[in-house]
């Protein structure tokens, strides 16, 4: 007991210097490290909990009150794991039972060419929803989509624009999606809470969207026929797979906890062993096949009897997808911000520095300004849109508490200020994902992905007239990740 109070009379308070010093660390080592040495975030994350863990000891805590901090952080985070390993093997089951293939397939048949871009858009926002992937959706229906605008001869800007809107609505409001859990998570808010609440920035962009794509389409010549590459695909994705209605059932069961906000992960679990099922009754897979898609990805090379050799490019990349190792690098993300956010808050670094980033700020506006420069900032200078979501959350949550707001405005904020905005940086790791998808500069469809910037502009509306700003209410602390 004795050595315990001596432990903590020689623990000292931060002053702010020092408690910047790791962020300082972190963001110069990943810009540096991202821009010239092509170093991915999550090393130079472990530089800033390292350096964070040095100043703590150097400033009298112990490394376990380190370690019991970054612990109790990381236990934060399980629940959103257990989700994102979920998304993986939904995603997986999703290609080897046909459901996804079967949206690209009719979704490219059936488009009219003069509703292109809001097809387009809307195409790629229900798969993301369903999914809840955006680089997946853009990796798939957004490369066949780009095909049809070659084909039709429309401007590729605004092709790509409205693709980019549509996957990252639904990146931004599925409950499969690992950033709209993220988000939720660090800010403590219920996951359907935040959802609901993201509609209030994201359905007036939505609604923006629709009428600037319908407007744009006008124009486009519908006597053009299918492009011949589409031909091939769709013939291609028929060959591959046996399509009916019965699946659709994966998605309606997503769909369905969704709208009753029933607990994301048995819901996720039940589609994906009703995608298995479906796999081994209507399609040529094996069941060996079948679980192997749910654990490493769909493969082209599952088919048994075919040449895989003679399919297009274009189906492998559309089709070879999913599987729980592909969410890895989600894991380490996860670990390493929580990491450093556990050895920031062991010393109260995050308190103080966030105390002094809010300090003088006496309006509710001003609060939204400062965490949407503080989000944009992050994640322009870490060129992750995930890490932002963490920090900024956990970071600002007891702020907005102690205002009288509830933290769903946080997470809201988060997401409009970093989840969407990370596609129009070009120098992010989904900008040049998209760029190189869609072959189009990312500068040149930021005008046209209208969801992207959006949300920041009603954000700001809202906070500068109370009109969609939640108070915080003390019965909704501790809010929950998942309802049960």
């Amino acid at each position: 007991m004795e050595l315990k109070s001596n432990a903590l009379k020689n623990r000292r308070q931060l002053s702010f210097f020092w408690s910047v010093i790791p962020m300082i660390v972190m963001l110069g080592a990943i810009s540096i490290g991202y821009f010239v040495f092509n170093i991915r975030a999550e090393p130079m994350i472990l530089m800033g909990t390292a350096t964070a863990s040095l100043i703590a000891l150097a400033h009298g805590y112990t490394w376990d009150d380190i370690l019991k901090s970054i612990c109790d952080k990381i236990a934060e985070a399980l629940p959103v794991i257990l989700i994102v390993a979920s998304i993986g093997f939904l995603i997986g089951s999703w290609m080897v039972s046909g459901t996804i293939p079967m949206m690209i397939y009719y979704g490219l048949k059936f488009i009219n060419p003069q509703y292109f871009y809001i097809s387009a858009f809307l195409l790629g926002a229900l798969i993301s929803v369903c999914t809840g992937t955006s680089w997946g959706s853009i990796g798939t229906v957004g490369i066949a989509m780009i095909g049809v605008a070659i084909g039709l001869n429309v401007p590729l800007a605004i092709a790509a624009g409205a693709i980019v809107s549509g996957c990252w609505f639904g990146d931004k409001l599925s409950p499969v999606s690992d950033s709209t859990n993220m988000a939720a998570l660090a800010a403590g808010v219920n996951l359907y809470s935040h959802i609901a609440h993201l509609l209030w920035t994201t359905g007036p962009g939505f609604i923006i969207c629709c009428v600037v794509y319908v407007y744009m389409g006008m124009g486009i010549d519908v006597s053009v026929e299918t492009p011949e590459n589409i031909s091939v695909l769709m013939n291609a994705i028929g060959h591959i797979y046996h399509f009916n209605l019965f699946l659709l059932l994966p998605p309606i069961i997503v769909l369905y906890g969704s709208l009753t906000k029933r607990p994301p992960i048995p819901m996720l679990f039940l589609s994906t062993l009703v995608s298995m099922i479906l796999a081994l009754v209507f399609q040529d897979f094996s069941a060996s096949s079948v679980g192997e898609s749910v654990v490493s990805g769909f493969k082209l090379a599952m088919l048994e009897g075919n040449n895989v050799a003679a399919f297009p490019s274009d189906v492998s990349r559309l089709l070879e997808r999913g599987g729980a190792i592909s969410m890895f690098s989600s894991f380490v993300t996860v670990f390493s911000a929580f990491s450093f956010a556990g050895a920031m808050s062991a010393t109260g670094s995050l308190h103080t520095v966030i105390s002094a980033l809010t300090k003088g700020v006496k309006s509710t506006f001003r609060l939204v300004l400062t965490t949407i420069i503080s989000t944009f900032t992050i994640c322009a200078c870490t060129a992750n849109g995930t890490l932002p979501l963490l920090l900024c959350g956990d970071a600002f949550k007891e702020e907005y508490k102690r205002r009288g707001l509830a933290t769903k405005n946080l997470s809201r904020t988060t997401e409009d200020a970093g989840t969407v905005v990370e596609p129009i940086i070009p120098w992010s790791a989904s900008g040049v994902y998209c760029a190189t998808m869609l072959g189009v500069a990312t500068l040149d469809y930021l005008p046209w992905a209208i969801l992207c910037y959006s949300g920041i502009i009603f954000a700001l509306l809202w906070a500068a007239t109370g009109i969609g700003i939640a108070k915080y209410q003390p019965g909704d602390d501790p809010e929950r990740l998942v309802e049960n």
